[in-house]
């Protein structure tokens, strides 16, 4: 199977802040735990690469397959190597399956300025 690929919106001429990306997964009727420990399973690695400043995973407390991630990244440049990472790839890939409907994405201007030291 060939890479996953996203194609990122350019930052804006005069955008100074992080790179900032939500994703979005509605888990299929009885596999909100696998698509749960299969996010999960970034946590790690994903706070360990260079350019991460945050990730956090959240699950709707209404709907509890309804999953939202929050990644900041320094810039475009750092979220599209994290993107090309080969654990991230195969969370695309084996999350797929558990899904119901597609990942989506949404990309983020920060407008409020970034607390001293991140």
């Amino acid at each position: 199977m060939s890479d996953v690929r996203v194609v990122l919106p350019e930052p804006d001429a005069d955008e100074t802040g992080p790179y900032t990306h939500l994703g979005f997964a509605t888990a299929r009727p009885g596999r909100e735990d696998e698509v749960e420990a299969l996010i999960l399973g970034l946590v790690e690695p994903l706070r360990a690469e260079e350019g991460s400043i945050e990730f956090h995973v959240h699950r709707d407390r209404a709907d509890r397959a309804q999953f939202v991630i929050y990644e900041m990244f320094r810039s475009k440049q750092d979220l599209e190597k994290h993107l090309a990472q080969p654990y991230v790839q195969e969370f695309v890939r084996a999350v797929q399956p558990l899904v119901a409907g597609p990942l989506v994405q949404q990309f983020l201007r920060m407008s409020s300025p970034l607390p001293a030291g991140e």
